[in-house]
């Protein structure tokens, strides 16, 4: 969420910063919602004091015998006191309403990122890796012979729709090891603080990360108001929702594992064979909250981070800072971390590591008491997929798949999966 000050005071610079996002001027119905609510709170404080003055003079009319100033003060009393209510509830109202008109407003972006109007203008900053050449036609996952039984598609689709996957055997085993060979990897050598958190949260939790309210419909709401999470940045953000910590207890990095639930609205007909977009799957999920100062620095430790889960698994990769046409909601700059498909030829998100800035610490009432005192201040708050556990899946067995049909499994996840190197043809992890 913004700060409605800054909008105040330089409302031309914010306009320009929501055309970026292709938002119109912007400020102006801001503005004229605040000056009302502004008044509003005037009149009703300017009555407040009427009636206050008022009500001292009443006892005196009392006392003195005068009926005819009793009563008429009295009645001042009664419509100063109306007056006072009324515009406290018109003020709520309109304080209501522009808390919503700014909740529906994307973050500022940063001023490094690029201009664009969509993924194609997305600007590459790195690479690492060569992808493999291969003297045979490279197939998708789900088309190789060694994975093939243990993704089961129509099962799936019996049980729960389109969108769903059934794993098994050496499959689901290596989706399991991927999973946790990158949370022993970001706690042990990245210093991040596993975190075990809920899948189903209040509605005012999507609220503060920025879910709600304009994305709702990409998310599952339950019958009794909880919602599935997309991500566990929803959870592990929220961790500091309505807390005024010290500043020394800053940073704060989390790490988590957990199931995810997205609606996919808005995706019909785009991936759908295999499991590369999915109602249900897992992700590793980083946050961080740290100090204003610190969050530019900890988005590319944190982008290191995700990197370093694709070296270790020799999977080639690059790096792209996204443009302004394709840049998160709530995110003042991104990093997109490709990963290559040989099956597809091409390169594929598996993680997206974010700073929001104070965008959702606003939204969220999170703050730190700076150590050298003063009034506290909006903490900011980062995430990253660390990674997506289904893509790196895919990235696995498609860069490490064999002529023959079967798939040599990274070095790196050998200890995680018993000593085990490769999935035959047949299917058998040996």
């Amino acid at each position: 969420m913004h700060d409605i000050r800054t909008i105040r005071e330089n409302p031309q610079g914010f306009d320009a910063a929501m055309a970026r996002r292709g938002v119109s001027d912007a400020s102006s119905s801001i503005l004229s919602l605040d000056e009302a609510r502004r008044a509003a709170i005037l009149t009703a404080e300017t009555a407040q004091a009427e009636q206050n003055k008022a009500s001292k003079l009443v006892g005196a009319a009392k006392a003195s015998g005068d009926e005819a100033e009793f009563e008429r003060l009295r009645a001042l009393v009664a419509e100063k006191k109306a007056e006072v209510a009324q515009m406290q509830t018109r003020a709520k109202e309109l304080d209501a309403e522009l808390t919503g008109l700014l909740m529906e407003l994307p973050n500022v972006m940063h001023a490094d990122v690029p201009d664009g109007e969509d993924e194609d203008d997305n600007v590459e900053i790195r690479r690492w890796g060569t992808p493999r050449e291969m003297d045979f036609q490279p197939l998708e996952h789900f088309e190789i012979p060694a994975a093939k039984g243990g993704l089961d598609f129509e099962t799936a689709a019996k049980l729960s729709g389109s969108r769903f996957v059934v794993m098994s055997g050496a499959v689901a085993r290596l989706h399991r090891a991927l999973a946790q060979f990158m949370l022993d990897t970001h706690i042990a050598e990245h210093g991040l603080t596993e975190t075990w958190t809920p899948v189903l949260v209040r509605e005012e939790m999507m609220y503060g990360t920025g879910q709600l309210p304009k994305f709702g419909e990409d998310s599952y709401k339950t019958t009794n108001g909880w919602w599935l999470v997309p991500t566990a940045e929803v959870t592990l953000t929220n961790i500091v929702n309505g807390m005024t910590v010290d500043e020394d207890y800053l940073p704060r990095r989390y790490v988590a594992h957990t199931q995810c639930f997205r609606s996919e609205a808005g995706s019909a007909g785009k991936d759908t064979a295999g499991m590369l977009r999915q109602h249900q799957f897992e992700k590793v999920e980083m946050v961080s909250v740290t100090h204003p100062d610190k969050s530019m620095e900890e988005h590319d430790r944190m982008t290191g981070c995700a990197e370093a889960i694709l070296q270790k698994l020799s999977l080639p990769y690059r790096t792209v800072v996204l443009c302004s046409g394709d840049i998160g909601f709530g995110m003042i700059k991104t990093h997109d971390i490709e990963v290559w498909l040989p099956g597809q030829n091409t390169y594929r998100e598996i993680s997206s590591v974010s700073v929001a800035a104070d965008f959702q610490a606003r939204r969220m009432n999170a703050r730190f008491k700076p150590a050298g005192g003063g009034k506290p201040e909006f903490l900011h708050t980062l995430n990253g997929s660390g990674l997506a556990v289904g893509r790196c899946l895919i990235a696995v067995l498609e860069n490490g798949q064999q002529a023959d049909g079967s798939v040599d499994l990274p070095e790196a996840l050998h200890p995680w999966l018993g000593g085990k190197t490769r999935i035959t043809a047949e299917g058998a992890l040996v």
